[in-house]
């Protein structure tokens, strides 16, 4: 049984006094795709993110923040947490709550030089998905989320 979404588009007015009158009905029969699914779901997720934690391993300044004794459970994490931000499964959520990244990267000294390894090697590891899999434009929406997510982690001055 497929379901129908209808889209109402307003006409929108310069003046604010002015009520927004609908102007056309469209009728969608297909389910809008996340950006989760458009990017190839699950292998593109797992890939990039296994192939970052792969340098995180060997990293001198970014690699000892991280568990040593449960790298596949961070990897599993980090993930996780992606592909729920970008409409994918819900697992982090139902696994570790609400994702409070400041919170939970407080005890960690992030500073300047952090975020930029952090995003270097994240950048190598986005950059080994081929263009089919990840377009120009869900590639920069991507790496925008990460820079952002990569400011707001920052904890220290230099």
């Amino acid at each position: 049984m497929s379901s129908n979404l209808v889209v109402v588009i307003y006409e929108m007015h310069t003046r604010p006094a002015r009520r927004a009158h609908p102007i056309e009905l469209v009728t969608m029969t297909e389910p809008a795709t996340s950006f989760y699914d458009a990017v190839g779901g699950e292998e593109t997720f797992s890939t990039f993110v296994h192939r970052f934690y792969q340098q995180v391993r060997e990293d001198d300044l970014i690699g000892p923040m991280y568990p040593h004794d449960d790298w596949e459970g961070a990897e599993q994490r980090l993930k996780w947490f992606l592909a729920q931000y970008w409409g994918g499964p819900q697992t982090f959520s139902e696994n570790r709550g609400h994702p409070r990244l400041r919170m939970r990267h407080h005890h960690f000294s992030i500073g300047q030089a952090e975020r930029d390894r952090w995003l270097e090697l994240m950048s190598n590891a986005i950059n080994t998905i081929s263009e089919d899999q990840l377009d120009d434009a869900h590639r920069a929406a991507l790496w925008n989320h990460m820079e952002r997510v990569a400011d707001m982690l920052i904890n220290k001055d230099q």
